[in-house]
């Protein structure tokens, strides 16, 4: 994950090197945000012909907003997980215990009385 508290460099205009470091970053951040939403309208109109399913535009662009989200909750979770273990990179065991956490979380919030 990128930082956003990056040190300020004296180039010619004292906070201007992260003034346009935080720009670029911004940028970046949008043009992936636009392609992982690309990407994922791509496979829910996908998925939906081979479903023979209507599915609505506005309905498509919420799948897509839903899964950049989380997307970008998993990837601080798992920044979380390997802080929490003294790591600076992700591992796979990160991703698992991600896994199970969220699969706990769904059946929790899902369980009926009986």
């Amino acid at each position: 994950m990128l930082n956003n508290n990056s040190p300020t460099i004296d180039i010619d205009g004292g906070e201007m090197a992260s003034e346009v470091d935080r720009d670029e970053e911004e940028a970046v951040t949008e043009l992936l945000r636009d392609r992982f939403r690309l990407c994922t309208i791509s496979i829910a109109q996908s998925q939906a012909k081979q479903s023979a399913m209507e599915v609505s535009q506005p309905i498509i662009t919420c799948i897509s907003d839903l899964a950049f989200k989380f997307a970008e909750q998993l990837a601080k979770d798992l920044e979380l997980f390997a802080q929490h273990a003294g790591r600076k990179s992700v591992n796979m065991e990160d991703v698992i215990v991600s896994g199970k956490g969220n699969l706990e979380a769904g059946r929790e919030e899902y369980e009926v009385e009986g």
